[in-house]
């Protein structure tokens, strides 16, 4: 067929239009009102039951944990709680780390029991940790006892929550709600605020306990409204709020760089009222979709794609801390590791923890509108020392896959090199033979250990400007 020069042009239209061009300047320094990041901001959440098997049953558990200590130089928090720290009753009798009964290995217990032994083995972490104790079944005396046990052991013991996502104790007439007609936010900061004083005073410690942990959408159930129904006995015992969030949705929806940044706006007023009470904020526990996470979305390297999103997103409006939660062992499609295959999310996790080790200060040049991320991470002198760029098209593996050109200005040198977060589709699974890779490398089912090759990409900069091709369903770090 002999094509016009008019029909030529029509014919290559398609393929031009997969690859377009924006333009961004780094910043010689951060900007003012850049966010102060933590040294250690990405975490992980275990659920209360699950804990110890995470830890004594699971190989993987310590080299995960260890490969971001060695990004850091600090080892990531960790969270121990969840619907089951509101179901245990402590047993200063066992010597067991929990006892409980399941019809199925993989059920969440009903009601468990749990021993010194379980505050010991949280002992041996060499991170900082939250423990959750229960103040649904309404026995205060018994979670001071369990606190007591928690800091007299503990070193690395940051705070205690008293209570998980207690707007849910109405619908199953727990014990601390069941005298109320309702169980509003007004009840429950009534209730939070006493155990906070009271468990504060049985420890002879301030700033100890971390407050809120609700799951519902702020304003309501939020911080800033728990906030001012405390006066400044119950503030000295705070130590942070925290809140719970899980976006849910499909992987497309889910990886959308502008879907992450709008649904993380919702804690903006939130990080502000606790900021203004020179608190930490932190999202306590967080991951995909709520309930152990979705099959077909949770195990997704799409999810691994939000996960690194999510949490430069969530440290970018200055909450601190991110708990990526952790259910039960066997059953758990969001977790990042078990017994067997390694889970994609923890590719996006990892990218995140290299994004920002070692940074203090990270400014977006985006605005969160769009498909597409730019971040900056700067060191404790406010240079810039990393870029994350991020292509949040989808990709389903079907198809041309389009590609977005990054031109970065204001580089100095004549070279920047730079790492890509990669796989075959937004859907691939470790689980189904297609892993992602991180500059090249993988991390071994069962140990967690990092193989193959560390790849780096060379980028030539001249007069002050490099261009970065990052692929839909792509992420690169870039080292100024």
């Amino acid at each position: 067929m002999i094509l016009s020069s008019k029909q030529f042009l029509w014919f290559l239209c398609p393929a031009l239009a997969h690859t377009a061009t924006i333009s961004y300047t780094v910043p010689a320094s951060a900007p003012n009102g850049a966010a102060e990041l933590d040294p250690a901001p990405v975490g992980v959440s275990f659920e209360f039951f699950a804990f110890p098997s995470y830890f004594t049953n699971v190989t993987a558990t310590n080299q995960c944990l260890k490969n971001f200590q060695t990004l850091t130089g600090k080892w990531p928090p960790i969270r121990i709680g969840g619907t089951t720290q509101d179901r245990a009753t402590y047993d200063a009798s066992t010597s067991a780390y929990v006892v409980y009964n399941v019809a199925n290995p993989t059920d969440a217990p009903a009601s468990l029991t749990f021993g010194s032994s379980f505050m010991k083995l949280a002992a041996t972490y060499s991170g900082s940790v939250v423990v959750g104790l229960n103040r649904a079944l309404d026995n205060l005396q018994n979670t001071i006892a369990a606190a007591k046990v928690a800091k007299s052991n503990m070193n690395n013991l940051i705070a205690i929550e008293l209570g998980n996502e207690p707007e849910y104790y109405s619908r199953t007439n727990l014990p601390v709600a069941a005298h109320a007609g309702s169980w509003t936010p007004a009840d429950d900061a009534k209730s939070q605020n006493n155990w906070a004083i009271q468990v504060g005073q049985a420890l002879d410690t301030k700033l100890i306990i971390q407050a809120g942990n609700s799951n519902d959408s702020p304003p309501k159930w939020g911080a800033e409204e728990l906030i001012a129904t405390q006066n400044a006995t119950v503030k000295s015992y705070i130590h942070n709020y925290a809140h719970h969030n899980y976006p849910g949705g499909t992987v497309a929806s889910l990886m959308s760089h502008s879907g992450i940044s709008n649904n993380l706006k919702m804690f903006n007023a939130e990080v502000a009222a606790t900021t203004k009470k020179g608190k930490e904020y932190v999202l306590g526990e967080t991951n995909s979709v709520s309930g152990g996470g979705a099959a077909n979305v949770s195990p997704t390297y799409g999810a691994a794609l939000w996960t690194m999103d999510y949490v430069l997103r969530a440290s970018l409006t200055n909450i601190k801390r991110t708990y990526f939660h952790h259910g039960t062992v066997g059953l758990c499609y969001y977790c990042w590791w078990g017994r067997y295959s390694m889970g994609a999310p923890y590719f996006g996790a990892y990218t995140a923890t290299a994004a920002m080790a070692g940074g203090s200060y990270m400014s977006a040049l985006d605005t969160g509108s769009t498909a597409y991320a730019v971040y900056i991470i700067y060191d404790s002198a406010r240079k810039p020392l990393r870029a994350l760029l991020y292509n949040s098209d989808y990709y389903s593996g079907s198809g041309s896959r389009s590609s977005q050109n990054f031109v970065l200005g204001g580089l100095s040198g004549a070279t920047v090199k730079a790492k890509r977060l990669t796989a075959a589709s937004a859907t691939s699974r470790v689980d189904q033979g297609s892993s992602p890779t991180f500059g090249g490398q993988t991390f071994a089912d069962a140990s967690c250990n990092i193989g193959g090759k560390e790849t780096f990409e060379d980028k030539s900069v001249a007069s002050g400007s490099a261009t970065f091709t990052v692929a839909a369903s792509e992420a690169l770090l870039v080292y100024f």
